[in-house]
Order: C-alpha cells, then sequence, then structure tokens
C-alpha cells in the first residue's frame, strides 16, 4: 500500500458514537501506524453543520494532523448536503469551510482543500503561491509542477505518490483529455466531469 487517503469523520469521541457506532481512537492510532509505515496519507473530513463544525473541534483535529501525521499531510475539508437519513441538516455554509481552511493553515497544514466545492481543490505552491495544479471537481485541468515534482518558480518540493517523471505525464495526459473535450466552456466541462467518486453527503456513508 503506498497511499490512502482516511476519513477523519469528527475528532470527538461521542460523535463517534452517535454517528458511526465506533470509537475516535482507534482512528488516530490507524493513522499514526499508517505514517510509522511509510504510507502517504490524506485525511478527509466531512464538515456537517451542528455534528463536527465547531472552531475548537476543528482546531484540535489539524492540530493532529500536524503534529502526529506531518505539516504536508494534505487535510481535505468537505462540503456536506442534505441527503439519506440527515436530510434535515442544512449544507455546510462556505464561510464554515473557508474558516476551517484558514485554521488548518494556520495550524501549519501546508495543503488544505475544500472539497465538494467546485473550483476549489487547486494545489498552490506553499512558499511562493504559484498556481501548481488545476482542477475542476475531481479531474486534473493543468500541472505545472516540473519533472522532479517541484514548483517551476521556487523550486519547492510537493509532496505525494506520483508527483514525479511517469505521474506527472499521467496527470498531464489526463488534463490533455479534459481541455480537449471541454475547451474553455465550463457547462461543457460539468458534463464531462464524472461526480462518481465524490464523497457523499451522509456522516457515515
Amino acid at each position: 500500500l503506498d497511499a490512502a487517503n482516511v476519513d477523519l469523520k469528527a475528532f470527538r469521541d461521542q460523535t463517534y458514537r452517535k454517528y458511526v457506532g465506533a470509537r475516535l481512537q482507534p482512528v488516530l492510532d490507524t493513522l499514526k501506524r499508517m505514517k510509522t509505515l511509510g504510507i502517504w496519507l490524506e485525511v478527509t473530513t466531512l464538515v456537517i453543520p451542528g455534528v463536527n463544525d465547531e472552531q475548537a473541534e476543528l482546531h484540535d483535529a489539524a492540530d493532529f494532523i500536524v503534529r502526529e501525521l506531518g505539516a504536508d499531510t494534505p487535510w481535505h475539508i468537505s462540503r456536506f448536503f442534505p441527503h439519506y437519513k440527515m436530510k434535515e441538516v442544512p449544507p455546510t455554509p462556505m464561510a464554515t469551510l473557508r474558516q476551517a481552511e484558514q485554521i488548518g493553515l494556520a495550524a501549519g497544514l501546508r495543503y488544505v482543500y475544500v472539497g465538494n466545492v467546485r473550483d476549489a481543490a487547486n494545489t498552490v505552491c506553499p512558499e511562493c503561491s504559484h498556481l501548481l495544479i488545476q482542477r475542476f471537481d475531481v479531474a486534473v485541468v493543468e500541472n505545472r509542477l516540473d519533472p522532479d515534482g517541484r514548483c517551476p518558480v521556487c523550486g519547492t518540493a510537493v509532496p505525494g505518490v506520483g508527483m514525479t517523471d511517469a505521474g506527472l505525464l499521467e496527470t498531464a495526459l489526463t488534463g490533455s483529455k479534459v481541455r480537449e473535450q471541454v475547451g474553455p466552456d465550463v457547462e461543457r466541462l460539468e458534463q464531462a466531469v464524472s461526480k462518481e467518486g465524490r464523497q457523499g453527503p451522509g456522516l457515515s456513508d
């Protein structure tokens, strides 16, 4: 196993027990164990209004990721939409997501992504803020990393799996196919990008 994206559904044990029927600590222990095994980790938190969106909880989650998994660990904070058994819960306000993003960055995380929001998952250089990977939904539109997986402006290395050589070529080809299919027309882009693979809106999905 080279890489994994693990859901950190909340940072309160009572939330895990109530909505998932599980406990928080085994999840944290597993994340730390995977880190020691050299597995590239990314963490996803679906931010649900009234469930796991308090600032203190988001601070605690961000601090854990920085302290135990490292500042280069990507944190995906995804938008919730009403669905299934939680249809009465409103969508996550964009202000809450932006606040969570700032909490992650302030904690020291270098790569924080707002998920389930179009045009919000680009990768920028943490040193010079140059746009490195442009995405639309889950598709890579353009990859500007150099062949060594570095920022072409300041030379900062971007960690991850498949960030150099063949991996870059594959994502570059994927981006070229997307651009060929859709051109500059955003409406056509929306049609071309598959919506499958998005994180579901329910906490335990």
